[in-house]
């Protein structure tokens, strides 16, 4: 969902359904605020979050939500899907229509999912520029040998070449937990990234599990299938890793 930005004159004229000179006449009378202040020009900008109040008349007032989501298996991350449940059905929020994805994960990959209704803040998250790293446990299907480690490790550093795009990928960073699990750090999110990385040395993921997105951890307290509205802090953290 496109972040959007409107002028204020236009915007309080489709609204009320009046001309820009009748909005003049607000303007200059003092009846029009936002964000609790007083109106003083008619290119003011308007965005999503913007209170806009005309004469006592609120026109617009929507908050900012941002919610963090434990992805079960078998949620399409969608907002509307006709086959299967979506990741909308699932989170208990008033206004969960109005929300948006950002940072998909596949039908059966599970852990960290991130929702709003903030384009801009979305679209930041995702541009390839901002290179913003994410975290994945993953379980592989055989034992991981000391051999195979080292050129994972190696390969991984340097980037895997990707059929039939003909494209390598970042450089990622790869920690062996077990001879079974480990944790991969990547910088982008193309189609089965994770699962064709590990492919490449013919090894099966069985389990692929997001721990975090940025500096947002998944909160070991929100178990599979639920929800909640991330805290200041993470929402801060958040926009200091895409700055950073």
């Amino acid at each position: 969902m496109p972040s959007v930005s409107h002028r204020l004159d236009r915007f309080i004229a489709r609204r009320l359904s009046i001309n820009i000179r009748a909005v003049r006449e607000l303007l200059i009378q003092k009846k029009i605020t936002l964000n609790g202040e007083v109106a003083s020009l008619m290119n003011q900008p308007i965005g999503l979050f913007t209170a806009v109040v005309v004469d006592g008349d609120v026109l617009q007032h929507r908050d900012p939500v941002y919610i963090m989501l434990n992805k079960p298996k078998g949620v399409v991350s969608a907002t509307k899907d006709d086959r299967h449940t979506t990741v909308i059905d699932i989170i208990d929020h008033p206004n969960k229509h109005e929300l948006h994805i950002a940072g998909r994960l596949d039908f059966n990959t599970t852990g960290l999912l991130l929702l709003t209704n903030d384009g801009a803040w979305s679209k930041q998250l995702s541009l390839p520029e901002n290179a913003v790293n994410k975290i994945y446990r993953v379980s592989l299907q055989k034992p991981l040998t000391p051999d195979i480690i080292i050129k994972y490790q190696q390969a991984f550093a340097t980037g895997i070449h990707l059929l039939p795009e003909n494209i390598t990928t970042r450089p990622a960073t790869l920690t062996v937990l077990n001879d079974h699990t480990v944790e991969l750090t990547i910088s982008e999110g193309r189609y089965h990234q994770v699962k064709r990385m590990f492919g490449f040395f013919q090894y099966e993921v069985v389990e692929l599990h997001r721990l975090s997105i940025g500096d947002i951890i998944l909160d070991k307290g929100v178990v599979l299938g639920a929800s909640r509205l991330l805290t200041a802090q993470e929402e801060g953290l958040c926009r200091s890793s895409l700055v950073n």
